[in-house]
């Protein structure tokens, strides 16, 4: 595996983690199409959650929800529909989110989750 693949993973892993703990369902990890990745989708009460994990080492290139710009976030919707269309046998949803969950993995004292809600 490589170090850029390892590192998103432990993101992931601590992000979900982090939302679980704070009261969202995981309803999906690393859900994939032709058109890319889903990192998380989450039920936070009646709300469905696409989240976006961005992982980095450190702040040298930026905090790492700054890697999240508008063609990302309008690929991700894009995914977000795809997933809805495979996934019409769950309950319908009264409202959709789009978070970013960032971490931080070498933050002082350990890494550093901050979960940013509907930011897209």
């Amino acid at each position: 595996m490589r170090v850029k693949d390892a590192v998103g993973r432990f993101g992931e892993d601590l992000a979900a983690t982090y939302l679980s703990d704070a009261g969202l369902t995981i309803l999906a990890r690393n859900w994939r199409c032709s058109d890319g990745e889903l990192d998380i989708v989450a039920r936070d009460g009646e709300v469905l959650v696409f989240v976006e994990v961005k992982t980095r080492s450190s702040t040298a290139f930026g905090d790492p929800a700054e890697a999240v710009n508008r063609v990302k976030a309008d690929r991700l919707r894009k995914l977000a529909l795809r997933w809805l269309a495979e996934h019409r046998e769950i309950a319908y949803w009264s409202q959709l989110r789009f978070d970013v969950v960032s971490v931080l993995r070498l933050a002082p004292g350990g890494p550093s989750v901050r979960h940013l809600k509907a930011v897209l």
